[in-house]
């Protein structure tokens, strides 16, 4: 450490100050909802080595703190006062952008001739371009599918716009105006930034300011290594599935194995299945990317609720992915909806903790994270509007003592939702419903958070609906300690004239007007037996609209029966000799659910392991082929539907059969 303790708490302070300022100049001048309701958008300071270290507490995107310029900053050359760079390229950024549409730009910001600090600014735009309105579609193949790549290049050259680079950015978008919108606020936070660091400097001199960056590094570092000295020395290991790589197609599977000791955190990704043809890859170019390590930060956040928030959280952090893999893709692979797979590799980092601090540590989150967007005709002249409607969640998992949060997510999502007034004035939608979905939470002594459900009519002819990042509709999210996992997400459309229709995941639905859309989350998993909860506590939240008789009855053993007392009408009671007989009738719960328990019958770990052994010996084109081949031999032997379909003991052992015979020798 370079300065004394009260001179680095002053400057910490201030600094961080100057990011949060930063921000709220960013989301006031902002043009889209993405920017202004959603809070889809950061900022900060990054030092010489192009780490943050100075960044908000409670404004913007909580997880991109670990996040690296050097690479970007790097790609450009020298750099004079007035330069800003601008990317959104996930592999020549080096995993600064993490897809497309987030739009980064970075300002050296100057003192007597040098570089002293950097400003860094995100934001999602409404579209780059691609086969897709607003860009992103899961069932693109690779990212020349996904829109416009920006590598890094300058927007602004010494104080004045590259108009060449304005106008090749303008033209491939479908929403040119509200990109630009977004792009000149971003310039207004630096702007800011530019601003503020000077006064800093003023105050406190040059000197200060650098032996300050890696101060306040080194001092996060030396907290965050206290707080993992706290989690028991050794390995642990989970496996957790996304529901297959876009709507079709074989469950990926997350297989991590952590070991912890002295303070510092390995996590190693080997067993998880190789990138896939589809766009759940997430581009961490083998480093402990934001997208893998955000449990770690939380843990850390938690258990030290004052620890600076800077890239000094992730000193303790090392990451093994293997190149190929569907968390390290190589260049090329599509990586739209990459928070789809950090979702799931957040809930493989909880199980695994869990096992180190089971009473620390929640149950599976709802598990995923939709931005619901809609694409309209433009209101006037020609083009498109293209609007977030909500970015839908679950609900959190519960936890030792607490039940989850409704309709939040505990994973990495920290969006706002945004106001029906402001989406149905700026959209041509209609919100029909908004609101928590009943029965959803996951059984335990703490049940998990239920999860949202929303239902909304389309106004406009020639409309299109995305709900990207759909998951949780196979594998239900995990319950924990004897706890049930939550229920699975669905999305349902109804038009007028026809049967409501269950469709599943989406990638484009073309809509008209009348047409009304629902989608459900999952909830949260619960925590403990769930025949151990108070039943008090399951009485309020019947009570409340949140759980329904039958499943008070079914996952609780509580009956409730309705009061007949005339000022209580409607009101329910508990029955507590009929509670008291449920609850001597114990069923066992799947912490899983059917289906996951079903499909780790066919395909056991140690088998999966064999097999990603078998593949990644293999040259990385042929992989994804030889997977299918492999576990078509298994799945021949089981009903179409499988797992949700469920199949007999004697497929189930046929299968296994097949699969452990089809997975090719090492030797």
């Amino acid at each position: 450490m370079k300065l004394d303790p009260i001179s680095l708490e002053i400057l910490g302070n201030k600094l961080t100050s100057i990011a949060e300022e930063m921000c709220l100049t960013l989301q006031r001048t902002g043009r889209t909802l993405y920017v202004k309701e959603t809070a889809d958008f950061c900022c900060a300071l990054a030092g010489l080595d192009g780490k943050f270290f100075a960044y908000p507490r409670a404004l913007g995107v909580s997880g991109f703190v670990g996040l690296d310029c050097s690479t970007a900053i790097a790609a450009v050359g020298a750099l004079e006062p007035g330069d800003v760079i601008l990317t959104n390229d996930p592999y020549r950024s080096g995993g600064l952008a993490t897809h497309l549409p987030d739009l980064q730009v970075i300002e050296p910001y100057f003192h007597e001739g040098r570089i002293v600090a950097y400003g860094w600014g995100f934001l999602h735009a409404s579209d780059v371009g691609g086969k897709v309105p607003s860009s992103i579609s899961p069932s693109n193949h690779e990212i020349f599918q996904e829109g416009l790549q920006i590598p890094p290049l300058k927007i602004m050259r010494a104080g004045h716009l590259n108009q060449d680079v304005a106008l090749l950015f303008q033209v491939n978008s479908r929403t040119p105006d509200a990109n630009m919108g977004d792009l000149k606020a971003m310039l207004g936070a630096l702007a800011t930034g530019r601003e503020r660091v000077a006064q800093t400097l003023q105050q406190h001199g040059a000197q200060a300011l650098l032996d300050a960056q890696s101060d306040l590094v080194e001092y996060a570092a030396l907290r965050a290594r206290a707080v993992l000295a706290q989690v028991p020395a050794g390995t642990y290991r989970f496996t957790d599935y996304l529901d297959d790589e876009a709507g079709s197609g074989l469950p990926v599977r997350i297989a991590l194995a952590v070991t912890v000791g002295g303070g510092n955190i390995q996590l190693d990704f080997t067993g998880s299945d190789p990138q896939v043809a589809a766009a759940i890859n997430i581009p961490s170019h083998g480093r402990p990317h934001a997208w893998l390590t955000l449990r770690i930060l939380a843990l850390v956040a938690t258990l030290d609720k004052s620890v600076p928030i800077n890239a000094g959280l992730l000193a303790p952090v090392s990451v093994i992915a293997p190149a190929g893999s569907v968390v390290n893709p190589l260049p090329g692979a599509a990586v739209g909806v990459r928070h789809a797979t950090a979702v799931r590799v957040n809930d493989a980092l909880n199980g695994v903790l869990g096992q180190a601090l089971p009473d620390a540590m929640p149950a599976a989150s709802g598990g995923t994270i939709i931005p619901v967007v809609v694409a309209e005709p433009a209101r006037h002249g020609f083009g498109q509007n293209v609007q977030v409607v909500e970015p839908m969640v679950g609900g959190t998992g519960g936890r030792r003592g607490h039940d989850g949060a409704d309709g939040r997510d505990s994973s990495i999502s920290n969006l706002s939702n945004n106001p029906v007034e402001t989406v149905e004035a700026e959209t041509g939608v209609e919100i029909v419903h908004y609101g928590l979905r009943r029965d959803s939470a996951g059984a335990g002594q703490w049940r998990g958070g239920n999860g949202q459900e929303i239902r909304f009519r389309v106004l406009q002819d020639d409309s299109f609906v995305l709900a990207r990042g759909m998951e949780r509709l196979r594998f239900r999210p995990w319950g924990a300690h004897g706890g049930g996992p939550g229920a699975p997400a669905r999305l349902v459309l109804h038009r007028a004239g026809q049967a409501s229709r269950e469709l599943g995941k989406i990638d484009l639905l073309a809509v008209a007007a009348g047409d009304e859309i629902a989608i459900q989350t999952p909830g949260g998993g619960g925590w403990g037996d769930a025949f151990a909860r108070d039943p008090a506590a399951v009485l309020t939240d019947a009570l409340r609209g949140l759980l329904s008789v039958e499943a008070a009855r079914r996952d609780y053993g509580v009956a409730l029966t309705a009061t007949e007392a005339a000022d209580t009408a409607g009101a329910l009671q508990i029955d507590q000799a009929a509670t008291a007989a449920l609850r001597s009738k114990r069923a066992a719960i799947s912490r899983f659910g059917p289906e996951r328990d079903a499909w780790d019958r066919v395909f056991p770990v140690a088998a999966l392991d064999r097999l990603s052994t078998a593949l990644f010996a293999m040259p990385s084109a042929i992989r994804a082929r030889q997977r299918r081949q492999v576990f078509a031999a298994a799945l021949a032997e089981l009903p179409a539907g499988f797992p949700q379909e469920a199949a007999s003991d004697q497929a189930i052992t046929l299968a296994a059969s097949r699969f452990a015979e089809a997975i090719p020798s090492t030797s």
